[in-house]
């Protein structure tokens, strides 16, 4: 998808730092709502209408001409993730130095994979407030950001699997459940779509004091099931006898399918998906979709 123009202005409402997957459906929301934005490229590979920046973690002593270069913004959004001990402080200080007066807020997009059942734990419920891997550099480093507030508001959103465009659970079949013993042991998988991650970054950027100095799960509050997923999709199309997939070939879904039905048998499941227990893991993200009156608006895998 081809990112939109924008009129250069020397403040924006919104700096995307890195306009990489995420800005293809938040800068059209951007445009859609009038909310004014940049966003950033690297320079080694730069791409229309963004500006060139790229941020050397590991550098004691960063480019300060390249913050500099950045517009002014209300809300820094970094997309990259960051992991080496001291970097987040750096960039936030970085950019306030070189604008002064701007009083930023920063959020940080990370994963909500740090979050794991703990060894004796009752419940298979997890939320924000549960623990996570604390010896994880990028929640390491996410925690640093957010011990920066409330001299600087900054706030980190930790999304599930990301999903829309070109980033299709049909697609991914295939890779995840190659083998009936592989698609045995998947469970449960949280997804949130990107149309649903731009309505959350443009929530915390217009009520910014709901979300300082927190940490944030996100999920479309759902739980799937990697036996439902494979039982629906299959291996999409699938090649038959060497040949090159066929849009008409839809009965043809490789051997999931079967394999979802025998497990169903073995495991005596009686229907898909299976419940949160059966599947060990499942994520509450109620916290944010409830704090901020939002409800999530793609549900349907694709």
């Amino acid at each position: 998808m081809q990112l939109p123009a924008f009129a250069a202005q020397p403040d924006v409402e919104v700096l995307i730092l890195g306009a990489g997957w995420t800005s293809t459906f938040l800068i059209p929301l951007c445009v859609e709502r009038r909310v004014s934005y940049a966003a950033t490229s690297r320079p080694s590979h730069p791409k229309p209408e963004t500006v060139p920046f790229h941020f050397d973690e590991h550098a004691a002593h960063p480019d300060r001409g390249a913050f500099a270069a950045l517009p002014s913004a209300r809300t820094v959004l970094v997309t990259f993730p960051i992991v080496a001990p001291g970097a987040a402080t750096r960039l936030v200080r970085l950019y306030e130095e070189t604008h002064p007066g701007a009083a930023p807020r920063f959020v940080q997009l990370g994963s909500s994979g740090i979050w794991e059942l703990q060894p004796g734990q009752d419940s298979v419920w997890l939320d924000r407030h549960s623990p996570y891997k604390t010896h994880d550099a990028r929640a390491a480093a996410e925690q640093e950001l957010l011990a920066l507030s409330p001299g600087t508001p900054t706030t980190v959103l930790n999304l599930s699997g990301l999903y829309g465009g070109p980033r299709a659970m049909k697609h991914v079949v295939g890779r995840v459940a190659p083998t009936k013993e592989a698609l045995r042991r998947s469970g449960s998988i949280h997804m949130i779509h990107g149309i649903d991650v731009a309505r959350v970054i443009l929530a915390v950027h217009s009520n910014f004091a709901l979300a300082a100095g927190q940490r944030w799960l996100l999920t479309n509050n759902r739980v799937y099931d990697w036996w439902d997923i494979a039982a629906t999709w299959g291996t999409e199309f699938a090649t038959l006898k060497g040949q090159a997939p066929s849009p008409h070939a839809r009965g043809e879904r490789g051997l999931q399918p079967q394999w979802a039905r025998e497990l169903m048998r073995e495991e005596r499941v009686r229907a898909l998906p299976r419940s949160p227990e059966q599947l060990g893991r499942a994520l509450d993200s109620r916290d944010f979709w409830d704090t901020f009156g939002l409800e999530p608006l793609i549900l349907q895998l694709d």
